[in-house]
């Protein structure tokens, strides 16, 4: 009897000490899971302006355009500001004070839905103001972080002419790297030169999201040949 219960206490221990293993390795990749699932952030809270509560996109929503506008603090509501003339409302971080000039950072999406020909179908949001600065050179420095310009080779799908009344417009149709294609009126001297040829130069401008720098919107900008 004395030998059967030893056995079973053993049998017992070593089960627990299973589970316990177990249960560490689970809270041990818990720990490395937190660690690592951080996205990037351009405009974290160590930079020198104020970031307003960021929100989340659905598909098919894209950064499209960035501003830096001056304007005044009007009334102060719970934490938050007016800004003025176009009553938008934001967080007050900075405690500033009514009638203050400042410096506003403001983001605008774009809806983008492809129709059944593939073409896309662009709905632009309004400007929201997203963070507040005490000076522009702060502003400003933000928004060369994103809003990149950058000269690039993309595949020229082709390049035709139109008639209309004895008078010829010809056109070029480039695919960007985002995968969106973009037609663009060119003289017809570009229109000879790009004939035969698969990719051309271009300028883009690259525009990040604020809250993923990772995620962004190639926009045409012009010929850099």
């Amino acid at each position: 009897m004395c030998g059967d219960w030893s056995e079973s206490a053993l049998k017992q221990g070593r089960f627990i000490l299973l589970a316990v293993g177990l249960i560490g390795i689970i809270v041990i990749i818990w720990l490395f899971s937190m660690i690592f699932d951080k996205k990037p952030s351009v405009l974290s809270q160590s930079t020198t302006g104020n970031v307003s509560t960021t929100s989340s996109y659905a598909p098919g929503d894209v950064p499209w355009d960035y501003q830096v506008q001056q304007v005044k603090v009007g009334d102060l509501i719970d934490g938050d500001m007016v800004l003025l003339p176009n009553n938008d409302r934001m967080s007050n971080d900075q405690n500033f004070a009514t009638g203050d000039s400042i410096w506003v950072l403001s983001f605008m999406q774009a809806t983008m839905k492809a129709d059944s020909q593939g073409k896309n179908d662009v709905t632009l949001s309004q400007w929201k103001p997203i963070k507040s600065f005490k000076t522009k050179e702060e502003a400003d420095k933000d928004l060369v972080e994103l809003k990149v310009e950058i000269k690039t080779d993309v595949k020229l799908i082709g390049v035709y002419k139109t008639e209309l009344d004895s008078q010829f417009r010809y056109f070029a149709v480039v695919e960007l790297p985002t995968g969106q294609k973009v037609k663009q009126p060119i003289p017809e001297e570009r229109y000879k030169a790009f004939k035969d040829k698969k990719e051309v130069s271009v300028v883009l401008e690259e525009v990040h999201d604020y809250t993923d720098f990772d995620q962004s919107m190639a926009k045409f900008r012009g010929w850099a040949e």
